[in-house]
């Protein structure tokens, strides 16, 4: 019998995880690759990719929990429609409810400040930045660590599941690419995590929220006309969210 070579043998196909459908679908969602309203067809994305509809209708789930799909009985699944200007600003007003506080109760204690943390994202990004090239996705991952980071320190899991579920960071960046270089963006963590580092409480609760009206800002570019600005006194924290722990 003829000896076979190992060249001979079948080529195995090599097996694509769910996960790196999704963080490919998601990618390309953010970027407006596959824009708003679109009939998301599994046969026809795992031909793309080269994979089973197995990993396809598992990462289609996963995109619905983060709202950027939505599946239709009869339809299938469809990425959802664009922030609407209204929706934007409420998303913001959230924010500025928490994330002020969340820089306030990380600067206050010590033994759990995350500026070690930030510190080096922060370098990584930049590092990044150097490099040049499309910076979307890397920023959409830069902001939502930073932030996410700030957050977790602030130790209420509750206030933290909440802005988790939001998933502000996939949608807001699907609007327009406000900062296209991150060198905006950067300069305000710096100045958030520079507060944070020296254990000043009112400092970054500031530098935190003016960095939320500042993005709001520059993502509200994306809608005709004028730009309403978040109002400082509506949106400023409350005593009660300042002593939630």
């Amino acid at each position: 019998m003829p000896r076979r070579d190992a060249s001979d043998a079948p080529k195995a196909t090599p097996k694509v995880a769910a996960g790196e459908v999704y963080s490919a679908l998601r990618d390309s969602i953010v970027a407006s690759e596959i824009p708003p309203g679109t009939r998301m067809n599994i046969d026809a994305i795992a031909r793309d990719l080269g994979v089973s509809q197995t990993p396809v209708r598992e990462a289609l789930q996963r995109l619905e929990g983060d709202n950027l799909v939505v599946y239709s009985p009869g339809r299938g699944y469809s990425t959802t429609p664009l922030l609407e200007l209204p929706e934007l600003r409420s998303l913001f007003e959230f924010r500025l409810l928490v994330e002020p506080w969340a820089a306030r109760s990380a600067a206050v204690d010590r033994l759990a400040n995350p500026s070690d943390r930030l510190d080096r994202e922060l370098d990584a990004f930049e590092r990044r930045v150097d490099l040049g090239g499309d910076l979307r996705q890397d920023l959409v991952a830069h902001d939502t660590l930073f932030h996410d980071t700030v957050l977790g320190a602030a130790g209420n899991r509750v206030v933290q599941q909440a802005f988790v579920q939001t998933h502000c960071h996939l949608h807001i960046f699907r609007l327009y690419p406000a900062d296209v270089d991150g060198t905006v963006t950067v300069t305000e963590h710096r100045r958030v995590w520079e507060a944070i580092r020296n254990c000043e409480p009112e400092a970054a609760e500031q530098a935190m929220a003016d960095h939320i009206r500042n993005s709001f800002t520059r993502f509200a570019q994306a809608f005709d006309g004028t730009l309403p600005a978040l109002d400082p006194a509506a949106t400023k924290p409350s005593s009660a969210m300042r002593i939630v722990r």
